[in-house]
């Protein structure tokens, strides 16, 4: 036994010098040192062994052991410090290259609009409110004079949850809201999402509204026509013309519909436009004394307007998008140009 310990010794030495990789070093580490490696079939003969041999061999095929791991750990740095060598040497970086950029992300052109109406009306003194989506029948429509069985109420195309639940279809919902929160006078709009059965070129089940209102004392349909006229002028440039047409709406009375002079043909008569030199803007009117009995108010004592507008109308005719769709389909190369 003690010759075969120590021709695995030289044998060992030999094939851990010469190993080149790491995986080899592995490899020969196991076949002289493994569980059913070389050293361990010769120590399977230790119990032919006399008594006074024994512990002789014992001590042998230790040291054995330890010379041929510490030749192992030894060849081991010595190979990982050479493929180092070999990695730096090859793997070569130029630092001078520019880097590769990683896309931010940006606000949606909706987004964008919203948020330029806010500030818009915020510099005008409005508060900014929002209410629920899934909202009371009470506040869409009953509250507003559209009762059960008012026509106005076939124009909304809702989608009913239950007979009392609907996915809110403007948001005047929160005008009825902040009304019943608070006292005259208030100032506020109110951005949000709604919900109609529509869909095509100019219409989507969902959309964005901004709903507008304002409350007090001799307030009269004069102060809706400067406050609109002075917002229309900043959203789209000054020196817009701006008209007010006669309309109905069952929460205001008078009523009007905004007309803007087309911002594609400047007046001039175009495909937008229909040839009218016009485009509808938004609806608004004096709040109908109705409202205010609804909500508590003294319909002789204030007076109001409200105003609802489309935030995609606005964003198509201020950014040029010809379909609305654009706008909910997440295409990149579209969203990139906002």
């Amino acid at each position: 036994m003690r010759e075969k310990l120590v021709a695995m010794l030289d044998h060992g030495r030999q094939a851990f010098e010469s190993a080149n990789s790491a995986a080899a070093l592995q490899e020969i580490r196991v076949r002289f040192l493994g569980k059913k490696g070389e050293l361990t079939s010769i120590m399977k003969g230790m119990g032919q062994l006399s008594a006074e041999q024994r512990p002789v061999i014992g001590a042998l095929a230790n040291d054995v052991k330890v010379t041929l791991e510490k030749l192992f750990e030894e060849r081991s740095r010595l190979v990982g410090e050479l493929e180092l060598q070999k990695r730096l040497a090859e793997e070569r970086i130029d630092v001078t290259l520019p880097g590769r950029r990683s896309m931010g992300g940006s606000k949606h052109p909706v987004t964008l609009v919203i948020e330029e109406i806010a500030a818009i009306f915020s510099a005008m003194g409005f508060a900014v409110a929002e209410g629920p989506e899934v909202e009371q029948d009470f506040y869409n429509f009953e509250a507003l004079n559209m009762p059960k069985d008012h026509p106005a109420r076939d124009m909304q195309d809702t989608f009913y949850i239950n007979d009392d639940v609907v996915l809110r279809t403007h948001t005047s919902p929160v005008q009825i809201r902040t009304m019943l929160k608070h006292a005259p006078p208030v100032r506020v709009i109110a951005p949000g999402t709604v919900y109609r059965r529509d869909s095509d070129l100019t219409h989507t089940p969902m959309f964005h509204q901004v709903e507008g209102f304002l409350v007090d004392r001799n307030i009269s349909f004069g102060d809706l026509k400067g406050v609109l006229t002075a917002f229309l002028s900043q959203i789209f440039g000054k020196g817009l013309q701006v008209r007010f047409r006669p309309s109905f709406f069952p929460f205001t009375e008078p009523s009007a519909e905004v007309d803007i002079q087309c911002v594609m043909c400047k007046g001039q008569g175009c495909r937008v436009c229909k040839g009218s030199g016009w485009l509808e803007i938004l609806g608004s009117g004096m709040i109908d004394p109705e409202v205010f009995k609804a909500v508590g108010y003294d319909p002789a004592i204030y007076s109001g307007f409200a105003f609802g507008m489309g935030v995609e109308r606005i964003a198509m005719l201020k950014y040029g998008v010809n379909d609305l769709r654009l706008f909910f389909e997440n295409d990149v190369r579209f969203l990139r140009q906002f």
